[in-house]
């Protein structure tokens, strides 16, 4: 696997409580074939976490459709436990972030923040598309310094769930005046 590393830091996750602060070196590796499966595993737990709107119809409609992107989407890049099991991965295209997920058993310990750092300190990433209706992930973009540049009423495959546009922005309350809204 260290062939394919790209970074490997030691990270502080942010939490609340000063006591839970705890260092957690995090390597990212680029995804192959391979992982297509645990990629898998990874955005249905993330959804069935975080997307509380969606219906079983609605995520059994959607995943045929995700594992068909996880297999031609190039590159994802991943976190991995010890054993080498992915648990969260990112995908950027054209600096826009076209894919988050955190494994529900890993939510909280600052795995998304820090490969969202990675997308937009490596890979140029300054675009977010979000459902407007999964309201921790809104928060945790505009915690990270996203702001909210539009809004469409459906999603892309045309469901009523509102996707908010959002951009990294320069300074609080502040457009990058780079990004056209």
């Amino acid at each position: 696997m260290s062939n394919l590393s790209l970074l490997k830091v030691d990270y502080v996750s942010e939490r609340d409580d000063e006591d839970s602060l705890q260092p957690t070196s995090y390597e990212i590796t680029k995804a192959s074939e391979d992982d297509v499966s645990g990629l898998f595993q990874v955005w249905e737990s993330s959804i069935r976490a975080t997307h509380h709107f969606l219906t079983e119809s609605n995520i059994r409609m959607l995943i045929p459709l995700v594992k068909k992107s996880l297999s031609h989407f190039s590159p994802i890049y991943c976190l991995r436990d010890p054993e080498g099991k992915v648990f969260a991965f990112l995908g950027v295209e054209k600096s826009k972030i076209e894919m988050l997920f955190v494994h529900s058993d890993h939510r909280g310990h600052g795995a998304g923040k820090f490969l969202v750092r990675f997308g937009i300190d490596e890979l140029g990433a300054n675009l977010v598309d979000v459902n407007e209706q999964n309201e921790s992930a809104v928060a945790f973009y505009e915690h990270l310094g996203f702001r909210r540049f539009g809004r469409s009423e459906l999603d892309s495959l045309g469901n009523p769930f509102p996707i908010l546009h959002m951009q990294l922005c320069l300074s609080p309350g502040s457009a990058d005046p780079t990004v056209p809204p």
